[in-house]
């Protein structure tokens, strides 16, 4: 069966999508920590990040790093967070979240609660 995020990927669960190419999709968390948290994953299912082969891990870090730079950008945050937790969907991923304190990357807090209309604004301006 499918994890989540194939689903989103091949379309059948929308998504608020920041940049895909050929082998990655990143796209807004529903459940974010900040405005503009930000999933990557390989469009390989592979349950756990360290099993996927060098090359695709080494190429998923720089679309990781082109769209943290993106949400630099549109966010005007100080820092773009990297974690991996990988306990939630069998599927790797990597969360962007951007950051002024360290304090916003807790995954204990609650959780911002965007509209529709908020999401579709906050990808447009990632996207540029």
């Amino acid at each position: 069966m499918a994890t989540i995020f194939s689903r989103i990927i091949a379309g059948e669960i929308p998504s608020y999508k920041i940049a895909e190419n050929a082998n990655y999709y990143a796209f807004l968390d529903i459940n974010p920590l900040t405005k503009g948290h930000t999933l990557v994953v390989p469009k390989q299912e592979v349950d756990y990040l360290f099993d996927l082969d060098d090359r695709t891990l080494a190429d998923m870090m720089v679309f990781a790093k082109q769209v943290a730079a993106r949400i630099k950008r549109a966010t005007g945050c100080a820092r773009v967070a990297v974690v991996v937790l990988g306990l939630e969907v069998p599927h790797a991923h990597i969360h962007l979240i951007p950051i002024n304190s360290e304090k916003e990357v807790d995954f204990h807090r609650e959780k911002l609660h965007l509209t529709p209309e908020e999401f579709t604004e906050i990808a447009a301006s990632i996207r540029g």
